[in-house]
């Protein structure tokens, strides 16, 4: 299932344990209020539950919010939870999709290289 289609989708994963009973409204207040964000932007929003067995993502696609859903049968999520006070838990589209498969983030790799920082050539030295 492909929530993000573009590497230029946001991804913030909320970092602590999430209620997943809460629906629209109660994910919307969770990003709004704990997170910061604006739910209405286009960015895609991951909740986990306390024992790492379910999440849900929320995302507005354009004409509504939609909720998708998964359930493990065995196993469990990485942990995204943060204890450093941070209000979200920033991940690339494919860590999404590893993370809704169920693989082990831990050890994560940067997929996407760093920004090019230009550089003079010249010496501050002279001769």
């Amino acid at each position: 299932m492909i929530l993000a289609s573009s590497r230029r989708v946001r991804v913030f994963a909320y970092p602590r344990p999430a209620d997943l009973r809460k629906g629209y409204d109660g994910l919307y207040g969770l990003v709004t209020t704990s997170m910061g964000c604006d739910v209405l932007g286009g960015d895609v929003f991951l909740f986990v539950n306390k024992r790492r067995k379910a999440c849900k993502v929320l995302v507005w696609d354009g004409t509504g919010l939609c909720i998708f859903q998964k359930r493990l049968e065995q196993g469990v999520f990485a942990q995204l939870w943060r204890d450093d006070g941070v209000a979200a838990v920033k991940l690339t589209t494919t860590e999404l999709s590893l993370f809704i498969e169920g693989c082990d983030l831990i050890g994560r790799r940067a997929l996407t290289p760093s920004a090019v920082v230009p550089k003079s050539l010249a010496s501050d030295r002279t001769i």
